[in-house]
């Protein structure tokens, strides 16, 4: 799956997931996306069939909508928060491993859903 990150998150995180073989951009990487509006973002997102990861739900909820009751073509979205992902902190791996964790997941095109964090791995102690 391919992964645009919307203009809050850091191109650290899209460095990491490609680092790990996955295709993701961040809007702050690319000058001719971050000036471009909200419904631009989407229809980029749509033309280049990746999904926005964002915490911008009212906006890009909205537009979602919009291209459904229109019957236009949609994009995944993956919505974020800064209370469970913290952006202040230089350490993203929280945030990779949650990202990582979806994108290994099957997903519906034109799908909504937020981001959480993976669940532990069960205990191997006999205890």
């Amino acid at each position: 799956m391919k992964i645009l990150l919307d203009e809050m998150h850091s191109p650290a995180v899209a460095r990491a997931l490609r680092a790990l073989h996955h295709d993701a951009i961040a809007i702050a990487e690319h000058p001719e996306l971050r000036s471009l509006p909200d419904d631009e973002v989407y229809l980029y997102a749509v033309a280049h069939d990746r999904c926005i990861v964002t915490e911008n739900v009212k906006d890009f909820r909205r537009l979602h909508a919009r291209a459904e009751e229109t019957g236009a073509p949609r994009t995944r979205l993956l919505y974020t928060s800064s209370r469970t992902f913290k952006r202040s902190r230089r350490d993203f791996t929280p945030f990779i491993e949650a990202l990582v964790a979806w994108i290994g997941a099957p997903h519906a095109a034109g799908s909504e859903a937020w981001l959480k964090p993976p669940r532990p791995a069960p205990s191997t102690d006999p205890a």
